[in-house]
């Protein structure tokens, strides 16, 4: 068997439609939305519906941690779109569903998916097609070994779509009981695979997940969300955690084979 994943695609759809390329199956690890590149700041909705240089400012806010000016500078921005009738809430979910449909549209069948923290999962039913099977807090057996997916994010600064309480989150980890493979989107609680390293922060990891693979001892913990992170793979007693990467950027899928 032959095994590609994913992770944070963030509107890659060209070599979306590539990643399943000589393999069984895709597994998709969430992140399909492309909200703001930190990369390029001319790439994403924030500067379709404000400009690179806008983009450009208030990616340098969250790069300096200056959260709550971001976010007031965003507000300003929103309330003059507002002053000239374009709505929020409906600017943003007719972009998402624009990148949806070409995104849900390139992958191959068959694909084992789970959101990431910025992704929408009210929208994933509209978009996902026969042979993309979407799970969260639930298990699948892929040639006779047994996968768990956990998806979203926790609560952070950056306030994205979907973040769920730690509780909920835990809870979802429980659920999947005994497997092979643990995929989530965000990485378990471990300093040197949570940290940025171009960012210059800790992202949120799971203490939940970080449990879990000692308790459960899998093959593997997959996963994505630190783009750049400190390490991209350790073993934390038996499972090898490996960050599959910020496909966005690299387009290269990650192969498991066995």
């Amino acid at each position: 068997m032959r095994i590609h994943v994913v992770s944070d695609v963030h509107g890659n759809a060209r070599d979306l439609a590539k990643a399943g390329d000589g393999a069984d199956a895709l597994v998709c690890l969430g992140d399909l939305v492309l909200f703001l590149d930190y990369a390029d700041h001319a790439r994403g909705i924030f500067p379709d519906l404000f400009g690179a240089d806008n983009a450009r400012r208030i990616v340098a806010l969250r790069t300096a941690r200056r959260f709550d000016e971001a976010r007031a500078f965003a507000r300003g921005l929103w309330a003059e779109l507002a002053e000239r009738g374009v709505d929020k809430a409906t600017a943003v979910e007719s972009a998402v569903r624009a990148q949806y449909a070409e995104l849900f549209a390139a992958l191959p069948t068959p694909t084992y998916a789970t959101y990431g923290n910025v992704d929408i999962p009210s929208l994933w039913p509209v978009y996902a097609r026969p042979g993309t099977t979407v799970l969260d807090g639930e298990r699948v057996e892929i040639g006779g070994r047994v996968f768990g997916f956990v998806g979203g994010g926790l609560p952070s600064p950056m306030r994205t779509p979907y973040e769920v309480p730690e509780e909920e989150y835990a809870a979802k980890v429980e659920a999947l009981g005994e497997v092979d493979v643990l995929c989530s989107h965000i990485p378990p609680d471990v300093p040197e695979l949570t940290y940025d390293t171009v960012a210059r922060r800790f992202e949120r990891g799971s203490g939940a997940l970080l449990a879990a693979i000692r308790r459960v001892r899998p093959r593997y913990a997959l996963f994505g969300h630190v783009h750049q992170p400190l390490a991209r793979r350790m073993r934390v007693g038996a499972t090898e955690c490996v960050n599959v990467g910020h496909f966005a950027s690299s387009g290269r899928p990650w192969a498991l084979e066995w």
